[in-house]
């Protein structure tokens, strides 16, 4: 018997393109003889669509023209199930339902989908879902508040300053601000963006009141942290859950000029023809991009750094598979946990077939995974057995406190 998965993937999200990237690569990869998938685009307008044609990479470039050849669709339960179905009804007799799902594997990257939103959606249904859980999925989205509870973990990270456009400031007091804390250069970032957006470097106040006008574009909060010398990023994924984990092979992604990896340089310049070929053929997302797997480091830093990256997925209750990038200062070999990515590009399958594991059985322990918490979570208590909207007394406008 199949079991029945939705893939959903797109959303309001600055990344909602490589979201597709990676769920096509997924649905090719799903192993057909154990899974019915069914595709669930969400579009830039938060309206869910569903058809097979959503699986061919090819269609997205007309994309109107494809979601004409589709469905609108919605999400139901009904006695403990959860269904896919058409978001018209029928006038007349009842509407057949496209799907009873066993579960959800949620491919979307960036805000709105990857924090937490539709991870909250899914639960409220009661659909199994693969990934990280609420609060996860929110923190670590979050880079400055992943970065305080990591420092509270013990884990490296650096310094960092929190700036909220809210706050009444102007650039002038920003600026101030940021340098009574940090001597230039520095990284400027939105705190909540995935795909290296709105990343900006600044070796100058008036770089500095560049890169905050650009990352304020895209976020209402900032972070600025300090620029690690002769930087070298380190990236590692990791697959399980809280109560077990494994790491995958570790990567080096080769940087830009200006020392850091920009969205360009991840999504757009294509292939280096050395492991990273994608799955079903798409030679896109996060793996074309030119990278050394594994990464060039000595025995000891790569167990330290699989160590860290093991460690803080389970001390962030993390689930499912996520990539763990480190800046590491190649000069002393000191490195420093940089971000958590709780669906990754790719969901980073590349650094897992170095070790045998290949894409369509990653995807299978994550369902696994799924299925998993959802056993667990359903032998807790939600419920307390009271009779208090039956006893008497008034709960309106003029209720007592109790």
């Amino acid at each position: 018997m199949k079991q029945s998965i939705a893939v959903i993937f797109g959303g309001k999200s600055v990344e909602h393109e490589i979201s597709v990237i990676s769920a096509v690569q997924a649905m090719a990869a799903l192993d057909k003889d154990r899974f019915e998938i069914f595709p669930v685009f969400i579009a830039k307008d938060g309206a869910f669509w569903h058809g097979p044609q959503l699986r061919d990479m090819a269609q997205y470039k007309d994309l109107p023209a494809l979601l004409r050849t589709c469905v609108r669709a919605d999400f139901t339960t009904s006695d403990g199930k959860v269904y896919l179905i058409p978001a018209k009804q029928k006038a007349i007799g009842k509407t057949k339902p496209i799907a009873l799902l066993d579960a959800a594997l949620p491919i979307v990257h960036g805000t709105n989908v990857e924090d937490g939103a539709l991870q909250g959606y899914l639960k409220t249904l009661g659909l199994p879902f693969a990934g990280c859980d609420v609060l996860a999925s929110a923190v670590c989205m979050d880079k400055y508040v992943m970065k305080v509870m990591l420092r509270a973990g013990g884990f490296p990270v650096l310094d960092g300053l929190r700036v909220q456009a809210a706050q009444g400031q102007d650039t002038i007091e920003i600026i101030a601000e940021i340098e009574q804390k940090f001597a230039y250069p520095v990284i400027v970032k939105p705190v909540n963006l995935g795909s290296s957006i709105g990343i900006g470097r600044a070796a100058d106040a008036e770089e500095l009141a560049d890169a905050l006008e650009t990352a304020f574009t895209f976020a209402n909060t900032v972070l600025v942290e300090p620029c690690v010398q002769n930087l070298r990023e380190i990236n590692c994924a990791v697959l399980g859950d809280s109560e077990s984990a494994c790491p995958s092979e570790c990567e080096e992604p080769i940087l830009n000029a200006d020392g850091w990896l920009d969205y360009e340089k991840k999504y757009l310049q294509g292939s280096n023809g050395k492991g990273n070929k994608s799955a079903g053929g798409a030679k896109a997302g996060m793996a074309s991009l030119s990278r050394k797997i594994p990464a060039d480091i000595t025995p000891q830093t790569r167990k330290a750094i699989q160590d860290c990256a093991v460690g803080a997925f389970r001390y962030l209750d993390c689930c499912g598979v996520a990539r763990i990038d480190f800046l590491t200062d190649g000069a002393t070999g000191e490195f420093w946990l940089n971000e958590l990515n709780t669906i990754p590009g790719s969901l980073s399958f590349y650094l897992w077939e170095p070790i045998g594991l290949p894409y369509g059985k990653l995807l299978e322990e994550l369902i696994a995974l799924a299925l998993k918490r959802e056993r667990r979570q359903s032998e807790i208590t939600y419920s307390f057995d009271t009779n208090i909207l039956a006893s008497q007394g008034s709960f309106g406008a003029k209720s007592s406190k109790v």
